[in-house]
């Protein structure tokens, strides 16, 4: 989901036209240390420093026809140099020859700032005797010898500041509070059952009331878990003050947010939609695997051509190829609306069948309570990462977008930062967080059109999936869209204007909603003969493989306004939910057969429980990886399946952790006792 972010970033980055070239001096310390450094390299016996400037500058590799244009050079080296009167800094030149864009790392002295750079690239200044430290491609590989600046880069490190303690403070009280309340919860039992034990023993030799012991013992049990107080005062106020202190203490504990997360049972309340958390850990799965291989893609793959060549037209990478992937995105707007109408619907049942303004604030502000504790935990982490990590040189295309939470955190706060230009959102993965709960909150009206009358709520639900369709057909005539999201600097327009916003993306969600009522009301299966749920599956497969494998066809991005593009777009989304709406629908009429076998494994529960911190902590450290990157990867399927694999372990122990720290203690909160 990331992956359209990165390609837009880069876009606005190459894109940015050099300033400042009137200046035409370099500063007087900066020519200095530069011709220091230029005269020592030329000695028979250089310095050492000298020749570790001159070894950390990035220098032509092979297979640049592949696609290993950039020339990174080695930055800790570089960094780890001390002149005589200076320190080295690296920095990147970012140029131009032909088509081909690429980057060069350099080494220079410190007291030279990114005009001065810029200054001594322009100018050839940088030259060891005759040859210049930055040669150009030779024109055999490229058809133009001219090397165009597009502009320059000092990877600096940046110093903490007020805003980065602060978050890195509120990602340690997150963890903190847990912990601290798993111990003390430890300390009240230990102290009880050193308490009971005795009163027990004493009652049973006494007076024989052995019976009352246990009931003792039972009822302090009983206690911990209904969120009742034990303590005795004659005032009301402290003793709800006591029952809140201690409802925060057991929803907070370890004890209490570990039950039923690695259970094998069925994680959805109320049970039924077994099929669902297979389902939902498959997407989950493949959308991890997609980020994988593209992040790479972007701007550190030294056979870049090469993977282009490999993987953009085999659809047996379809696990791995941008566009197909994220169909498992719709796969999850579906979910989502499947299991919001059946949420409200319960909650309505429980009301009376009372659809009341106070029952919808309620239903949106559990929702707040579900997804917003771990999304503000992962933004105050990420932010606090950018400044105590150093980077390495393929970082700087998003350093400049992420410390954008520092000023755009208030649109994750609300919910809407799918509505910001997309190179300003803040952890940009959390525009789907937005989108979802920008359908979410959709679902009562809908729900309302239903009880109220059929008729309106089929005419309601149909002129929203046909405006849905018809804008992702009209925005991609309009802006000549890829069916794909670009793995090339291609189009940035397909995420600025189609990829997150709420008009384009809501028609799997629509039909999620519709599927969730149908499910919850039904009195009589769907499916009443074996002829029709074999003539279903046959639909259902043919759709999903036309769906994966018309988007191969039309892979190009059209240069004029093109129908089966237009058609496609506005329809691939919907039909794929449709698709995966069948799967359910059949597996819970019993007609799923080895599917509904497979997908209904316990295997899938623990995992499913854990699946939403799975989802926000996984860019992460498949960001860390790249930034932390000094050379290029090189892209082989075996490579790219152990990065997929151990981003994948990382996650899922990470996420079982913050699962139990930070999402399910907000979950169990109750503000009142009951």
């Amino acid at each position: 989901m990331a992956l359209s972010w990165m390609v837009f970033v880069l876009y606005v980055g190459f894109s940015k036209v050099l300033q400042n070239t009137q200046a035409s001096t370099v500063s007087q310390k900066c020519t200095e240390d530069t011709n220091t450094f230029l005269l020592e390299i030329t000695q028979d016996r250089p310095m050492e420093y000298a020749v570790q400037m001159y070894d950390a500058f990035g220098k032509m590799g092979s297979n640049v026809k592949g696609g290993n244009a950039n020339q990174p050079g080695l930055l800790q080296e570089c960094q780890s140099a001390h002149g005589p009167t200076f320190s080295a800094q690296y920095c990147e030149v970012f140029l131009k020859q032909g088509t081909v864009q690429y980057f060069v790392g350099m080494c220079v002295p410190d007291s030279c700032g990114e005009e001065d750079v810029q200054m001594l690239v322009l100018h050839g200044r940088l030259q060891f005797g005759h040859t210049s430290l930055i040669p150009p491609l030779p024109h055999i590989l490229v058809n133009q010898s001219t090397q165009e600046m597009i502009m320059t880069h000092c990877l600096s490190t940046i110093a903490p500041g007020a805003s980065d303690a602060i978050v890195l403070f509120v990602c340690c009280v997150m963890v903190a509070i847990p912990l601290l309340a798993t111990l003390l919860t430890a300390i009240i039992k230990w102290q009880r059952k050193r308490e009971v034990r005795p009163a027990a023993q004493t009652s049973c030799s006494n007076t024989g009331l052995n019976l009352y012991g246990t009931m003792k013992t039972n009822g302090s049990y009983s206690s911990e878990i209904n969120d009742d107080t034990e303590a005795n005062t004659n005032s009301s106020t402290n003793n709800t003050s006591q029952s809140f202190v201690y409802r925060c203490l057991q929803a907070f504990s370890i004890q209490n947010t570990s039950q039923g997360v690695l259970s094998t049972s069925s994680s959805l309340p109320g049970g039924g939609y077994s099929s669902l958390n297979g389902i939902r850990v498959l997407s989950l799965l493949w959308i991890i695997c997609g980020h994988s291989a593209q992040f790479p893609v972007i701007n550190n793959l030294d056979n870049y051509k090469n993977w282009r060549t490999t993987v953009e037209s085999n659809p047996l990478h379809v696990l791995t190829i941008s566009g197909p992937v994220f169909l498992a995105v719709d796969t999850f707007l579906l979910l989502g609306g499947l299991l919001s109408a059946r949420t409200l619907l319960g909650s309505i049942n429980k009301a009376d069948d009372n659809l009341s303004p106070s029952l919808v604030a309620n239903y949106l502000l559990r929702r707040i309570k579900r997804i917003q504790p771990l999304h503000m935990f992962v933004m105050c982490l990420t932010i606090g990462l950018i400044s105590l990590i150093q980077w390495g040189p393929y970082w700087f295309p998003f350093i400049d977008t992420l410390m954008d939470c520092k000023t755009y955190w208030w649109a994750n706060l609300l919910l809407i930062s799918n509505l910001l230009p997309v190179h300003e959102i803040c952890i940009p993965w959390s525009w789907y967080l937005s989108l979802d709960f920008q359908c979410y909150a959709t679902t009562p009206l809908l729900v309302y059109f239903y009880r109220l009358n059929r008729g309106v709520f089929i005419a309601v639900a149909g002129s929203l999936l046909l405006m849905t369709t018809v804008a992702g057909a009209v925005v991609t005539a309009l802006m000549l869209l890829p069916v794909f999201q670009p793995s090339t600097l291609t189009s940035e327009y397909y995420v600025l204007y189609y990829y997150v916003k709420p008009y384009t993306r809501y028609g799997p969600f629509l039909i999620g909603i519709l599927a969730g009522i149908y499910l919850t009301t039904k009195k009589d299966p769907l499916l009443k003969h074996k002829w029709q749920a074999a003539l279903g599956w046959i639909f259902c497969l043919s759709i999903m493989a036309a769906v994966i494998g018309i988007s191969y066809i039309l892979k190009e991005t059209p240069t004029s306004p093109s129908i089966p593009h237009e058609l496609y777009q506005g329809l691939h989304r919907p039909l794929w939910a449709l698709a995966v709406t069948w799967i359910i629908l059949a597996c819970e009429d019993g007609y799923g057969g080895l599917i509904k076998t497979l997908l209904s494994l316990g295997f899938w529960v623990p995992l499913s429980n854990i699946s939403f911190a799975c989802y926000l902590i996984h860019p992460v450290f498949i960001i860390l990886y790249i930034g932390l990157q000094e050379t290029p990867i090189h892209y082989t399927d075996i490579n790219f399946l152990y990065l997929f694999l151990g981003h994948l372990m990382l996650t899922i122990v990470s996420s079982y952790l913050f699962t139990l720290l930070v999402e399910k203690p907000f979950l169990l909160l109750k503000w009142r006792g009951k």
